[in-house]
């Protein structure tokens, strides 16, 4: 179901848009790229110049190629549209300092650690957590996952917290909840 319509009427100002694609590549690893653009549908007057509308403002790249394990084995960054030309996109070659984290808990705060305020760009330190989560996506039906391991999505979020109807119906061998298991979904409907 999409949004309510607004309650008045608007003007567009600024459009972001983000993409996140992942591979699996020759080799058994898995690349994740994400693609930021950012535009404005007015002139923008920024201190490096004037941007047109629909002109570039960010356009950012991230890729990280992971292993079965979710270890990050490689990482590039590009930064090809920026405010501030010459400055902004020094810091790409620093994305590298993403190679042997592994996404797991605790992800996020190292990521802030390495790359997080002065360390990094906003805009591309943002695409990390894009390509994170599309990279458990691009994994998901890949026979990366021993039976016997707990799936890799309960407890992360609302629906699939242990203690969840939806994780008692799906996953019942994982289930932590109080409430009888009454309506399982037997493991040869799974999907």
């Amino acid at each position: 179901m999409p949004l309510p319509e607004p309650t008045s009427s608007r003007h567009p100002l600024h459009h972001r848009a983000i993409s996140a694609r992942g591979y699996l590549r020759d080799d058994g690893c898995f690349d994740v790229e994400g693609h930021l653009v950012d535009t404005k549908s007015v002139p923008f007057k920024l201190a490096s110049g004037i941007r047109e509308p629909g002109e570039k403002v960010h356009e950012m790249w991230l890729r990280i190629t992971i292993d079965r394990m979710l270890t990050i084995v490689d990482a590039a960054a590009a930064i090809d549209a920026m405010p501030y030309p010459g400055n902004c996109n020094q810091i790409a070659p620093d994305y590298k300092k993403l190679i042997g984290l592994s996404i797991r808990p605790g992800f996020t705060a190292k990521v802030r650690d390495l790359l997080g305020g002065t360390n990094g760009c906003t805009h591309t330190t943002d695409l990390i957590g894009i390509v994170a989560t599309t990279a458990f996506q691009t994994m998901a039906g890949q026979g990366t996952q021993p039976a016997n391991q707990r799936p890799f999505q309960l407890g992360g979020c609302h629906a699939l917290a242990l203690t969840a109807p939806a994780v008692a119906k799906y996953y019942p061998a994982w289930y932590k909840g109080t409430e009888p298991i009454s309506n399982a979904t037997p493991e040869s409907e799974k999907v």
